[in-house]
């Protein structure tokens, strides 16, 4: 589902990047920042509700992985600041501009909610993943920030997925299409 986001074209951006150029840029960013900070409240949410006896190596887990996103949010938002742009960061805006749902789980088994997550990064990552193929059409600044933001973010479903692996490299979550759906595969291995 794609939404349209009005012109998003600048008075002024940075020196070397036209203007209409910059707009596709900010727009771009505008739904990464929308992302980030749906991702790190939907971490928090995690943290605040998983139960079950891998409760304390989750829930600390997760809280690393909040501040970091947090800082990509922040960065992603200046970014597109340079650019000319407009760093919408209000509740209302993300929800009206995101191409996604809402988190599914509420109160779980830690290892349920990891089987989300892991959806929940997938999600993400492909949306970066565009992302960087975009920018990299215009801007190597922009590039090189969401490349690095992609690594962490690689690294981060890498640490969710170790809970949801068999010695033999099986995924728990494979296959699975809904956050519901990983999250009872994941319930499952308990």
């Amino acid at each position: 589902m794609t939404k349209e986001i009005k012109d998003l074209t600048p008075e002024y951006t940075v020196p070397g990047i036209e203007r209409e150029a910059a707009g596709r840029l900010i727009g771009v960013l505008r739904l990464r920042l929308h992302a980030l900070n749906d991702l790190h409240l939907t971490l928090k949410h995690v943290h605040w509700n998983v139960v079950g006896p891998h409760f304390v190596a989750v829930h600390e887990m997760i809280d690393p992985q909040v501040d970091r996103v947090r800082e990509m949010a922040d960065d992603v938002a200046e970014r597109i600041a340079a650019l000319g742009g407009v760093a919408q960061g209000t509740p209302g805006k993300l929800v009206e501009e995101r191409t996604w749902d809402d988190y599914s789980i509420g109160r779980g088994d830690a290892i349920a909610h990891l089987g989300a997550l892991d959806l929940v990064y997938t999600g993400v990552i492909e949306g970066v993943r565009a992302a960087v193929k975009e920018a990299g059409e215009i801007d190597p600044a922009t590039e090189d920030l969401l490349i690095e933001q992609l690594r962490d973010l690689e690294q981060f479903q890498w640490f969710v997925r170790a809970h949801l692996e068999s010695a033999g490299g099986t995924l728990a979550t494979g296959g699975a299409h809904t956050e519901e759906e990983a999250a009872a595969r994941g319930a499952a291995l308990n």
